[in-house]
């Protein structure tokens, strides 16, 4: 039975000489991981990673997640295995299938095998296996490797994924899977049957992989002005997700009317609509006893790990502060 962890998550927007110092006051705090996201249009997730790995001695670092079609499996595992050597074996890989790939004209005809392949070959090439990977998406004709000596070809992966199938056909390259963007203590137990029942078909213990999620974080000691920052945050991305988690029943009509408001730019119209009890299950928003009872919340549903998204806070100086000071002490974790 693993322990359950917090981690932090930073988005990639940030002066590169930032993010070591963010990642050792994570550290610090008594974080158990510093993760930074590689979301389109922001910094590639690597240099912060390699600053984060120079930076810190004990936390787990890793991207949440990079995707396979803007970066081919293999400048993934040359990346990877190199933050992996200098932060000494703490790292894991996220991989996901990743959004906004529109906005360059890339459409993936076959998304799930190619995440699985992805793994696969991502693996295949940690391994310095000079045989063939016979990939149709992702292949490696073999008779040559990566040429340097790679210190850890056991790098854990991540897989950031809200669909079944995908869970299915990575199951066994995978330690955890990740529910981008909710914070809903009820989704877990589907995703934990899901994840049990897929390991189980590969000859794996569901124990084997845990569920990680990790979502929108404003903490602050005014708890209304924390909800009502996180309401703003949330509004883009709500009706995406909330189409896909199973464990909700929403409006259709007030689903609409988020996304039109939304759609239009009018972020503080679409905030409107939502209620506390609708924020509850799309971020960790409130005082910092508020946010500390809603992880706790979830790591009794099953979750193996809460992550903390950006902003933090209504500062994110201030939301770090609160995070480490008040929060992971709440959640029995030491500063």
């Amino acid at each position: 039975m693993r322990q359950p962890e917090v981690s932090i998550a930073f988005q990639t927007d940030k002066p590169l000489k930032a993010y070591g110092p963010l990642a050792a006051a994570a550290e610090a705090y008594g974080f158990d991981g510093v993760t930074v996201y590689n979301d389109m249009l922001y910094q590639p997730a690597w240099l912060p990673l390699l600053e984060i790995a120079r930076a810190t001695r004990r936390v787990r670092i890793g991207p949440a997640a990079v995707n396979p079609f803007t970066c081919h499996p293999m400048n993934i595992a040359s990346q990877i295995a190199q933050i992996d050597e200098v932060a000494a074996g703490r790292t894991y890989l996220g991989i996901a299938r990743g959004s906004w790939l529109d906005y360059v004209g890339l459409r993936p005809q076959q998304p799930v095998t190619a995440l699985r392949e992805a793994m696969e070959a991502v693996r295949h090439l940690l391994r310095r296996d000079p045989a063939p990977y016979a990939g149709k998406i992702f292949p490696i004709a073999g008779g040559d490797v990566l040429r340097w000596e790679i210190e850890r070809a056991g790098i854990p992966f991540l897989l950031g994924s809200w669909g079944t199938k995908t869970i299915q056909a990575c199951i066994r390259e995978i330690t955890e899977v990740k529910i981008g963007g909710s914070a809903n203590p009820d989704v877990v137990p589907p995703y934990r049957q899901i994840i049990d029942d897929a390991a189980a078909a590969v000859g794996r213990a569901g124990s084997e992989v845990g569920i990680v999620v990790g979502a929108v974080t404003v903490v602050d000691v005014d708890g209304k002005q924390a909800r009502d920052h996180a309401r703003r945050e949330v509004a883009l991305y709500l009706p995406v997700v909330a189409s896909l988690d199973p464990s909700l029943q929403l409006d259709p009509e007030l689903l609409a009317r988020i996304r039109a408001a939304a759609d239009r730019y009018a972020y503080d119209e679409a905030a409107g609509l939502i209620s506390d009890d609708l924020l509850y299950r799309f971020a960790f928003a409130g005082t910092p006893d508020e946010v500390a009872e809603h992880a706790a919340a979830l790591f009794a549903q099953g979750a193996a790990r809460v992550e903390f998204g950006t902003p933090h806070g209504l500062t994110p100086q201030e939301g770090l502060r609160l995070l480490g000071e008040k929060v992971l002490p709440s959640l029995g974790m030491h500063t």
